[in-house]
This record gives C-alpha cells, structure tokens and sequence, in this order.
C-alpha cells in the first residue's frame, strides 16, 4: 500500500480550492485538489506510521491523514479550514460527511491569532518584493486581501465563507495591477483593524470543541481497526512518508 494508494483507495473527503473555491477562478486558473484520507488502523501498528499527507498523485493535489488534519483544523490554520468549507465538494463518504458535520467544532476565536499571523507573513515576502521590484506580485497581493477578508467576516459572524462574492471584481483588479500599491496597503490595514474589533465580539467560542473532534477521531479509528482484514494483507507494501510542503 504505496502512499498514492492511501489517497486512491482510503480518502473521505475530497474537494477543490484555490481561485475556483474562492471565486476568482479566470481562463487559465488551476484546479487545485485537496483532500483527506483516513490509513486503516493497523497501519499505525508498526514502528513507521503511515504518512500524515500525500502530495499527488495527480497535478495540484495535496491530502491529509485525518489525524493531522484534525490537529491542523483545532489550531484553525488557515488552509485546513478553509479545506472544510469548500463549496466545491467532489467526494465525501460517510465518514467525510461526519467531518463536514463538524465544521463548527473547529472554529473558534483563535482564527484571528492565525489568520493575522500568516497574512503578515505574506505581508512582509510582498513588501520584500516591492522594495526589489518596484511593485509586489499581485495574485498575492489579492490573495493576501482575500484572506483578510474572510478573516474578518468569520470573526464577524461565526461563519467562514471562502467565495468572495461581491468582493470578486475589486480583488481581480488588484490581480490585474490596477489598483497601486500604498491602495492595497491601505485596505489590508482597514480589513486588519476591523477583524480586530470584531474579535472583541465574536459569536465564536474561545476554543474549538477539541473533546467533540477527538470523540470522531476515536470513534472512526476503531472502526477501522474492526474492518481491517489480516494484519499482514493490510500493512503489506506501505512506504512511509509522502509528500512534502504543506503537513
């Protein structure tokens, strides 16, 4: 069981991201996959644990052990949540449906700690740019606004919606360079200071229900273990690791 056949043959959960989940899909986007599989339980039997991601097997696809990707989700890392709310859902098994269900489990308060973190982040590699080049990669530089936006709009509400709606046409102008840079600065500072407020008030709870989660996990590697065939037929091949980047 190579770690492609992890994802060929174990994954819950499937769907696409990127510009086409966030509605700033244009002719030449990608369609970036994301996923998650579940390693049947006696793989982590042995002395090398099956891998916690898989980048492929095919081109723009990344997926996750469930585990990992829960521990990701309860730290309300950007990428993982947004994974959970994809509108553009290709797959879900029963399994993949139960963590659809859980959704809100993993949102909590903390999104602003981690939102804010990683877009200053991307702030400082396009201010790097710009004193190099004059001016910073736009598609960043709108991607950087989309997330901003969203990370206020979750803090706001309690929902994360990743389709930018009517926000679609100013941030592809951004794309296109239309719109100077000190203008995007100036955005990014406002949407900045108004998730700030808005996590003052937030409707979300403090922390995720990390006990909720941890019950499904539990629930679905006994599962596994109960379903599993013959020990040897099960780990027989499996080559940890996997692919790399983004676990």
């Amino acid at each position: 069981m190579r770690p492609e056949t992890l994802v060929g043959d174990h994954t819950i959960y499937a769907c696409v991201m990127g510009s086409r989940a966030f509605g700033l899909a244009t002719e030449g986007s990608d369609t970036d996959r994301r996923g998650v599989f579940l390693a049947p339980t006696p793989l982590f039997w042995r002395f090398e644990k099956p891998p916690t991601h898989v980048e492929g097997p095919a081109e723009e696809q990344f997926s996750w052990e469930l585990e990992r990707f829960c521990e990701l989700a309860l730290r309300a890392n950007p990428n993982i949540l947004e994974c959970l709310h994809s509108p553009l859902v290709e797959y879900a098994d029963a399994t993949g449906r139960e963590l659809l269900s859980l959704r809100g489990a993993f949102l909590s308060r903390r999104v602003h700690e981690t939102f804010t973190r990683y877009a200053h982040g991307q702030l400082r590699k396009l201010e790097a740019d710009v004193r190099a080049h004059g001016a910073p990669r736009w598609k960043h530089a709108m991607h950087l606004l989309r997330l901003l936006i969203s990370a206020r709009d979750l803090l706001r509400t309690g929902t994360l919606t990743i389709d930018v709606g009517e926000e679609r046409g100013p941030l592809l102008a951004v794309k296109r360079g239309e719109v100077s840079w000190p203008e995007c600065e100036a955005w990014m500072a406002r949407l900045a200071r108004e998730a700030e407020q808005a996590a003052h008030r937030s409707p979300l709870p403090a922390e995720p229900d990390r006990r909720r989660v941890e019950d499904f996990l539990v629930r679905t590697r006994r599962a596994s273990a109960l379903q599993a065939g013959p020990y040897d037929e099960v780990v027989q091949g499996v080559v940890p690791g996997g692919g790399v980047g983004q676990g």
